[in-house]
């Protein structure tokens, strides 16, 4: 070997050593792989979440249509509900839900307060609307 190629690899070798290593190490691929999935978890909470209270408010609205339709059939019928509890059903945009109303007196004989109660099929309460109703003449 001659003094100008042991020269010129002395140089190649500080140049491969002083040159910066580029790309990631693993640690740092590991640490950002940790925090995209941790992002992306976090994010699949909140998608579940906002399904979970759309799906309810839609019960709700429904259930509520159904208190609705069945206290409006009193009133039209010019009736009191016999104090006490009478069930019924209702079927909203496909689904079935069931009822009770709730008749009990008040001071006024020609008064009732009345209660509309709506259940979903697994009995879970989902709403109870209130109110007063006269006799119609």
């Amino acid at each position: 070997m001659n003094a100008r190629s042991a020269s010129s690899e002395g140089r190649m070798r500080r140049q491969c050593l002083a040159r910066p290593a580029s790309g990631f190490t693993l640690i740092e691929v590991m640490v950002a792989l940790a925090i995209v999935a941790i992002a992306l978890a976090a994010g699949s909470r909140a998608a579940s979440s906002v399904l979970g209270t759309s799906q309810r408010l839609n019960d709700v609205v429904l259930a509520q249509w159904c208190a609705d339709n069945e206290l409006v059939q009193w009133r039209v019928s010019g009736q009191l509900p016999p104090v006490g509890k009478t069930p019924f059903t209702c079927t909203q945009l496909g689904r079935n839900f069931k009822g009770t109303v709730k008749a009990t007196p008040t001071p006024n004989p020609s008064f009732r307060r009345v209660d509309a109660i709506v259940a979903n099929d697994d009995d879970r309460e989902l709403l109870s609307i209130s109110t007063v109703m006269t006799r119609s003449n």
